[in-house]
């Protein structure tokens, strides 16, 4: 092979190559993320030695974190959540929403509202603001807790224990 025919050769090589470089780079950087799980409502119940937050998903269940603060705060505005309660949780899901694409809500729950169990005295969602959904939950003592999550339907669960109500 002479000395042109084999740089031509080798221009349309590094040329090929170069090309199918670059088309396989681009999938890989316009891939698209999973969109965010949904909060679609909150809801509570009273049991004989705990109290329950159930907060219902349209998707998966994303990170939570449950934090005691030393009072709930509305995320962005910080005005005060008007609930009773010396004790305060803050339960904070991420990624998640709770509006569509279009920006409408699509949490049906609560926004606000006081409630008469053993241990939980009210519940607040205070966010939903850049993939973070806050709820607060007020409490008279100081809330001894746990949480998991169930499936089919999606939910984030969180128990607050106090003394048998049932005997």
């Amino acid at each position: 092979m002479n000395r042109l025919r084999r740089r031509q050769v080798v221009a349309l090589a590094t040329g090929t190559l170069l090309t199918a470089g670059i088309t396989l780079a681009v999938p890989a950087s316009s891939a698209v993320a999973a969109p965010a799980p949904l909060v679609v409502n909150a809801r509570w119940g009273g049991h004989c030695t705990y109290d329950r937050i159930v907060i219902d998903l349209r998707g998966r269940v994303p990170g939570v974190t449950v934090t005691r603060v030393p009072k709930l705060v509305q995320d962005g505005s910080g005005k005060p959540v008007p609930l009773p309660g010396k004790h305060f949780l803050q339960i904070r899901l991420h990624p998640a929403q709770a509006h569509d694409a279009a920006g409408r809500s699509v949490y049906r729950g609560p926004r606000l509202v006081k409630i008469h169990l053993p241990r939980l005295k009210g519940l607040a969602m205070t966010g939903d603001y850049e993939g973070y959904v806050t709820f607060g939950a007020t409490f008279d003592g100081k809330p001894a807790f746990t949480s998991f999550t169930l499936h089919a339907p999606e939910r984030f669960v969180l128990d607050v224990a106090h003394r048998n109500v049932c005997c």
